[in-house]
């Protein structure tokens, strides 16, 4: 029989997971966590008051990703359809929440996982290698969990952001990439870019990256870029107390805007639907979009998304933000599903309501 875990399984499934695995385990606090107060689900095979299999799923706040984050099966009960079944009763509860897809990470070396998977019908799209405590590859696997809505994705170049303030520039990246295959996604870049786009200030630390820095820095790489915000002035100023860096944020953007009209970089002050957007991404273009990261991540902080793909129900974004305190990886962060009622929602910042957005695409050369 398969249900719901309970706090009354603790037990059990620390057992299990210490005899299933030599590295790489749950912890029994990770287990009660995620038991109790995780965006997770775990499912229990169990037969006559004995635990013969569980397996776990984790799902992304804010997006309509799951992902399997852990499955076992007691040795006394393999080859008897527990670990299918698991599985079935996973993608039957991601179906519940409105996931489109299902992700999971398998060892290069476990033969069985990796035949059952296949049957299943997921589809390696990726693999990480050095992945586990003792360095075995992980290969990353994929379902779709509704077929139907053929969705219409493009295969761009993922980049990690590599620190906390460079989600713009691994977003424009991310978009360049996609349309130059040449392009060398490297730290530099990154580096050089946030240089180029930066509003000096935020809240604290460093300062992250506006529309208009984004545009010009992607124009002067030869890139056709257009800007979409439904605000005529100074940008991000409300999360700054101090009036001084405020005057220094209003003259950089002043610059910025200064500049474009320099390089006729078309700037249109108003909000950019998601009908346009599709209607923009058919076209060739690939929008950058900014989004709140509180839906996400709960916390109040401006962040960049390069959006890879639309079908009738989602949208798909590239996430630069890999947050591993968290437990997510990478595979959580690629081509994310969002409802778009929900990225309606989430594509604004601040008090305000800000909205941004950039379409890049390529620079017609004239003769």
């Amino acid at each position: 029989m398969i249900r719901s875990a309970t706090l009354e399984h603790l037990d059990a499934l620390v057992a299990l997971e210490c005899r299933s695995f030599d590295t790489d385990r749950i912890s029994r606090r990770s287990f009660r966590h995620l038991l109790t107060r995780a965006h997770a689900v775990t499912l229990i095979d169990e037969v006559a008051g004995e635990l013969r299999g569980y397996v776990m799923v984790l799902f992304n706040a804010g997006t309509s990703l799951a992902r399997l984050y852990s499955i076992a099966v007691d040795e006394r009960a393999k080859g008897q359809g527990v670990a299918k079944g698991l599985v079935e009763a996973a993608e039957a509860a991601a179906l519940e929440g409105e996931c489109v897809s299902m992700r999971l990470e398998v060892r290069r070396d476990n033969g069985a996982s990796l035949a059952l998977f296949s049957r299943l019908g997921y589809r390696q799209f990726g693999q990480y290698v050095d992945y586990y405590e003792d360095h075995m590859d992980a290969l990353r696997f994929e379902k779709v969990l509704q077929p139907h809505l053929s969705p219409n994705v493009l295969p761009i170049r993922y980049y990690r952001q590599t620190l906390d303030f460079t989600c713009g520039p691994a977003a424009l990246m991310m978009a360049m990439g996609a349309l130059d295959p040449k392009l060398e996604l490297d730290r530099r870049m990154e580096l050089r870019l946030w240089r180029e786009s930066t509003t000096v200030f935020m809240t604290a630390g460093h300062g992250g990256c506006g529309p208009y820095g984004m545009a010009l820095a992607a124009w002067r790489r030869g890139f056709a870029c257009e800007v979409f915000v439904n605000d005529e002035g100074a940008l991000f100023t409300d999360s700054v107390r101090s009036e001084e860096k405020k005057a220094v944020m209003r003259l950089v953007q002043e610059d910025f805007v200064a500049e474009m009209a320099q390089y006729a970089v078309p700037l249109h002050y108003q909000q950019l639907s998601l009908v346009a957007m599709r209607a923009q991404f058919e076209a060739g273009g690939v929008p950058v979009v900014l989004i709140s990261s509180y839906r996400i991540y709960h916390e109040k902080f401006p962040h960049w998304v390069v959006v890879t793909g639309f079908d009738d129900r989602y949208i798909y974004v590239h996430d630069p933000y890999v947050d591993e305190e968290k437990g997510k990886s990478v595979t959580d962060c690629i081509n994310m599903p969002i409802l778009q009622k929900d990225f309606e929602r989430m594509a604004r910042y601040g008090k305000s309501g800000l909205r941004a957005a950039l379409i890049l695409a390529r620079r017609e050369v004239v003769a």
